[in-house]
C-alpha cells in the first residue's frame, strides 16, 4: 500500500485507458496522429478518462467520510441508502422538472440523497444493537425500500427503461459534453481533505468531539452533505457503481489505520486504480464490446465485501 506503487499503477493504467477502445490508436501514434484518431481522443477517450478518475476518487472519498461518521467498516453510499435516494430524486426531477438543464436535476437529486442519509444517521441513533454487520444491513434496507418507492413511481409514468438504461454505470457514454458535471467534485474532495482531521475526531464519538470543543453536529452535516452532494453527481452522470465506497477504504484502513487525513490520499489513488482496472477489463472481456462498469464494480466488490465479512468473523 505505498503510494509510489499506487502512482505508477494510476499511470500505467491510464496510460492503458487511453488506447483501448474499438478505433485502433497505439502510443506511436501520437507522433502522427490523423484528424479522426485526434477526433476521438480528445472527445471520447480523454473524457472518459478524466470521469473515471474523478468518479473512483470522490466515491472511494465517501465512503470513507461515511465509515468514519458512523465508526462502522460496512457503511458506504451503497449501504446507507444515499444512492437510491439520490436515484429517488432523479426520478421526481424527471416527473416535475422532465424540460429542466442537468444542474436543476442535481439539486433535487441532492436534496433526496441528502435526506435519505440524515434518515439512515437517525436510523442508526435509534438502533440499540449496533453490530458492525448489522448496521449496513439496516441501511440497505432502507435503500430497498426507497428502490421499491422508485420502482413503483417510474413504472406508473412509464419511465422504467429509461430509468435503468442511464442509471445502469456506464462510462461508454461519457463525451465531450457529457461528463463536465462532475467537476464539481473537486472542490468538494479538497474540502473533504481539509476537515480530515475533523472527521477523525467527529468519528471518536459526540462526547469526546465536544471535550475537544469540537461542534460535532456541525462537523458530521458538513461530511454528509459533501457525501451526499458527490453521490448525486456521479449517480447523474455516471450511473450507480456499487460498493466502491465500501471495499477501497476497507483495504486502505487495513494498511494505513484509521486517520483520515493519513489515509486520505492513498484511498482516493486506489480508488482510481481499481476503477480504472475494472473499465480496461469491462472493455476487453467481450470485446469489441463492452460490458457496464456498475456490473464489473458490482461483482468484484460483492466479493470482496463477502471476503471482508468472513475475515471480521474469523477475527473474533
Amino acid at each position: 500500500m505505498k503510494l509510489i506503487y499506487l502512482v505508477i499503477s494510476f499511470i500505467v493504467l491510464s496510460i492503458t485507458s487511453l488506447f483501448i477502445g474499438v478505433q485502433n490508436i497505439s502510443p506511436l501514434d501520437l507522433f502522427n496522429l490523423s484528424e479522426e484518431q485526434a477526433h476521438i481522443l480528445l472527445v471520447s477517450r480523454f473524457p472518459r478518462l478524466v470521469s473515471i478518475i474523478l468518479a473512483g476518487v470522490s466515491m472511494s472519498i465517501c465512503g470513507l467520510i461515511m465509515q468514519q461518521l458512523t465508526r462502522n467498516k460496512f457503511v458506504s453510499p451503497t449501504t446507507a441508502g444515499t444512492m437510491d435516494s439520490a436515484r429517488f430524486g432523479i426520478l421526481v426531477s424527471l416527473m416535475l422538472f422532465s424540460t429542466a438543464g442537468p444542474i436543476v436535476k442535481m439539486l433535487v437529486a441532492f436534496v433526496f440523497a441528502l435526506l435519505g442519509t440524515f434518515i439512515f444517521m437517525k436510523l442508526l441513533d435509534k438502533v440499540k444493537f449496533k453490530d458492525a454487520i448489522f448496521i449496513p444491513l439496516v441501511g440497505m434496507m432502507f435503500g430497498n425500500i426507497v428502490g421499491s418507492i422508485t420502482t413503483f413511481f417510474a413504472y406508473k409514468n412509464d419511465l422504467i427503461q429509461n430509468m435503468s438504461s442511464w442509471l445502469q454505470g456506464n462510462f461508454s457514454m461519457m463525451i465531450q459534453g457529457r461528463y463536465e458535471l462532475l467537476y464539481i467534485s473537486i472542490p468538494l474532495v479538497l474540502i473533504a481533505y481539509l476537515y480530515a482531521n475533523k472527521f477523525t475526531i467527529a468519528g471518536m464519538g459526540e462526547e469526546f468531539a465536544v471535550n475537544l470543543g469540537l461542534n460535532h453536529k456541525q462537523i458530521v452535516n458538513i461530511g454528509l452533505t459533501i457525501v451526499a452532494l458527490i453521490t448525486t453527481v456521479v449517480v447523474l452522470t455516471v450511473g450507480m457503481i456499487p460498493f466502491l465506497g465500501l471495499i477501497v477504504p476497507n483495504i486502505v484502513t487495513m494498511y494505513r489505520g484509521d486517520h483520515l487525513q493519513k489515509s486520505l490520499s492513498h484511498t482516493a489513488l486506489l480508488g482510481a486504480v481499481f476503477v480504472l482496472a475494472c473499465d480496461i477489463l469491462g472493455r476487453i472481456v467481450i470485446y469489441p464490446y463492452e460490458i457496464p462498469i456498475g456490473l464489473t464494480v458490482g461483482v468484484i466488490g460483492s466479493g470482496i465485501f463477502l471476503y471482508l465479512i468472513m475475515r471480521r468473523k474469523a477475527y473474533e
